[in-house]
């Protein structure tokens, strides 16, 4: 971040700004617009995409660009962008294919479409940032195999909990001490709630409402630690996490672990629910060096063998633009996964469901998610939620029970379903 204010500020003098292009205009994207228009010197958004126009032309309103114009074709968007106009836009492919776009966000929250707008960018050699854990935690190692084929970023962001997982974790790991849990801190959570149960919460939020739901049921925070345990090569110690509920201090927390028990799986993913400083994130890390222990506990930090590291907060759409310099400055992906799956989100049904039901994804009535190594899921057939919207029960499914691919009817053209059965094939993986 030190370097990021000072690179962007250069980039400012020699009038050469990144020049960016958002997909979606949701709640985030408006505050994110507004970040980089009004604080973030040496970066301008040129060009929002939004199936709704006026959404896009909203974000610009909201953060006082009041130059902007809606484009039809690629040639359009180079051509407003040159003359130093803000361009909105229905169509990703014209993001993709605009010569005068540096770097793209993508920031929909979706699996099928998101995935056709991230492999458009890719083809088209534009480095891509998320801000969005569910694809990531569905689809992130295709996508990253294609990236790199491509030779581009794909990487994941600052401000969501993943990315803040990650910054903590590599700066601990430069200390030269050994992570072992990466954790997330909730609020609150039941598996339960549905839409209907929070549509008043999201309105009165101005978000939507199935994002709620998936925040509030738990399904959120299995993307973004699926997310980060494949980003590490880390895993969860049973399907679910620990989710260690407790009022107390997250340093308090260490005392739960066995260090041998972690040490022995690499690494675990987890979070709790209700501890203090939060929201925040946290890392557990240990060194067997005397005399790094000796300063750690002159530090204040405890007498180990578990070490407590934390960020109290998670600042969202305002830490996005260090990411967008990050990669596109310094090539510096914040999260991406380092190979196959280690975790993924299965489905698991929030009510009794009956054969000849259509699942509505995550944030819906009928599933939420919850984190299984994904070698397990795979031995056991074990269905993702990314993959749920629209999908057709063969079979009755008890209420908590997991769903697999073999309850389900399976969809014939999509897309997703297409990427995660390369994904299998191509960390020789069995398939569905």
């Amino acid at each position: 971040m030190i370097l990021v204010d000072k690179a962007l500020q250069f980039r400012q003098s020699v009038d050469n700004p990144i020049r960016v292009g958002i997909i979606g205009a949701g709640y985030m994207v408006v505050g994110l617009v507004n970040q980089i228009e009004r604080y973030t010197p040496g970066m301008r958004v040129v060009a929002i995409c939004n199936r709704t126009i006026n959404k896009a032309l909203h974000c610009y309103h909201q953060a006082g660009v009041n130059d902007s114009v809606v484009a039809h074709t690629a040639d359009q968007v180079d051509s407003a962008i040159s003359k130093g106009q803000s361009v909105a836009c229905s169509n990703f492919t014209l993001l993709a294919e605009a010569d005068e776009i540096d770097i793209i966000v993508e920031a929909t929250g979706t699996i099928n479409y998101a995935a056709t707008c991230v492999l458009q960018a890719i083809k088209n050699r534009k480095p891509v940032v998320l801000l969005n854990a569910e694809l990531d935690a569905t689809l992130g190692p295709i996508l990253k195999n294609y990236a790199d084929q491509n030779g581009v970023i794909l990487s994941g962001s600052d401000g969501d909990q993943p990315g803040v997982i990650m910054n903590l974790y590599r700066f601990v790991k430069g200390l030269g001490f050994e992570p072992l849990v990466a954790g997330n801190i909730k609020g609150f959570l039941d598996v339960h709630k549905n839409p209907e149960d929070m549509a008043d919460y999201a309105r009165k939020a101005g978000q939507n409402v199935n994002m709620i739901t998936s925040f509030t049921d738990g399904t959120k925070i299995a993307f973004e630690q699926a997310s980060v345990a494949n980003a590490t090569g880390m895993s969860v110690s049973k399907r679910g996490m620990n989710g260690f509920r407790t009022t107390d201090h997250i340093d308090n927390l260490t005392s739960s672990y066995d260090i041998a028990e972690l040490k022995a799986m690499g690494g675990i993913v987890d979070y709790a629910v209700g501890p203090t400083p939060g929201p925040g994130v946290y890392v557990f890390a240990t060194t067997e060096d005397p005399l790094s222990q000796h300063y750690l506990s002159y530090l204040k930090l405890g007498k180990g063998p578990l070490y407590s590291f934390y960020t109290p907060y998670h600042l969202c759409l305002l830490e996005v633009p260090n990411s967008i310099a990050r990669v596109f400055h310094f090539h510096d992906e914040v999260m991406a996964p380092i190979g196959g799956p280690k975790v993924e989100v299965l489905a698991a049904a929030k009510k009794e469901l009956r054969a000849g039901d259509t699942l509505d994804g995550f944030g819906g009535f009928t599933t939420y998610g919850v984190c299984e190594n994904y070698q397990t899921s795979q031995v056991e057939n074990l269905l993702p939620i990314g993959l749920t919207d629209g999908v057709v029960l063969k079979n009755d499914i008890p209420k908590d029970h997991i769903i697999t691919f073999n309850d389900i009817e399976l969809p014939q053209n999509n897309l997703a379903f297409q990427l995660y059965q390369e994904q299998q094939h191509s960390f020789s993986c069995v398939s569905v």
